[in-house]
């Protein structure tokens, strides 16, 4: 099959992008190589795609602009659409609100109505456990109430899912809707907990913990969110939504604890006042998922930490 992969270069869509290459199907990744981190990093990610064997192809384009859409939509014909591009970060999306309404939402229509207008019918689309906000039932479930977002990043999520359930009742699209929960492994972007913690504890520099250590996530490891994916792309729905994460809640201070012990090397602590926009707590029911895709998530984070050091300390630093 032929697939579009938005956000291709980045961390998800560079392992989505080499899963289906070596699954045997031909991928275009498309990506806007913004600065929001090194371009150097994607640039690496591109070259170990086109090092494998199998029909990759990538296009520079920006969601933003719908005409470099319609090009690329109008001269292949797409099976499927996997869309992971957009602004992420709760807390760069309180600084520029209005960037990240552009690119998430904005782009999200561009590229909807690029695949009505040219005949794709599958859409798999990233959503965020963020849009579960300030989540008073744990663990989150996807007929949860979601009127609680916290960030204009989670805000520009919801808007997402709505805008796939449109485009499925009025048009008939096969929309599938991704709830990811902190996603982490090889290729990390740098600015996330994990890959950034690493990096301070590994050169002894003070580590920002914002808050007393008690915040907690349910961190996936990228493995167990490219079998959900995958899984997406092999059955036939009409609109759905589903939960991909662990079930597995881990606090700030157990996290930091992890990475000394797999470093190991001492966290110098820089301890922070809790940030707007950050939640307390997310954890994952997958019952939805196990039942609609047979997602089982298999790495914890005590083995998950470690096969991401283990890839962190043969990068150049």
């Amino acid at each position: 099959m032929n697939f579009l992969v938005t956000g291709g270069a980045g961390f998800i869509g560079s392992h989505v992008c080499e899963r289906l290459l070596r699954s045997g199907h031909a991928v275009w990744a498309f990506d806007d190589l913004n600065p929001f981190y090194d371009p150097r990093l994607k640039q690496r990610n591109l070259d170990d795609l086109r090092a494998l064997a199998g029909r990759f192809e990538f296009v520079h384009g920006d969601l933003t602009r719908r005409a470099a859409l319609d090009d690329l939509l109008g001269r292949v014909r797409f099976d499927q659409v996997i869309h992971l591009a957009a602004r992420a970060g709760v807390r760069p999306s309180l600084e520029e609100p209005a960037l990240y309404q552009r690119v998430n939402v904005e782009g999200t229509v561009n590229l909807l109505e690029a695949a009505r207008v040219h005949g794709v019918r599958k859409l798999i689309l990233a959503s965020s456990s963020s849009v579960y906000g300030v989540n008073a039932k744990v663990p989150f479930a996807e007929s949860d109430p979601i009127f609680r977002a916290i960030s204009p990043y989670a805000a520009s999520k919801l808007a997402c899912e709505a805008l796939g359930h449109v485009y499925h009742h009025v048009y008939g699209l096969e929309i599938v809707m991704l709830r990811l929960f902190t996603v982490y492994g090889p290729r990390q972007r740098p600015d996330l907990a994990i890959h950034k913690f690493a990096r301070l504890i590994h050169s002894g520099q003070p580590v920002p913990v914002f808050g007393d250590g008690s915040t907690a996530r349910d961190y996936t490891y990228i493995s167990d969110i490219l079998d959900g994916i995958l899984a997406c792309t092999q059955r036939t729905f009409g609109y759905e939504i589903f939960n991909l994460g662990e079930s597995q809640t881990v606090r700030l201070d157990r996290l930091v604890a992890l990475l000394e012990d797999a470093l190991g090397k001492r966290a110098i602590l820089d301890r922070r006042p809790p940030q707007p926009g950050d939640v307390p707590l997310t954890c994952a029911d997958l019952t939805k998922a196990r039942a609609g895709l047979g997602y089982h998530p298999r790495v914890q984070i005590e083995q998950g930490i470690p096969l991401f050091i283990d890839w962190f300390t043969r990068q150049p630093h």
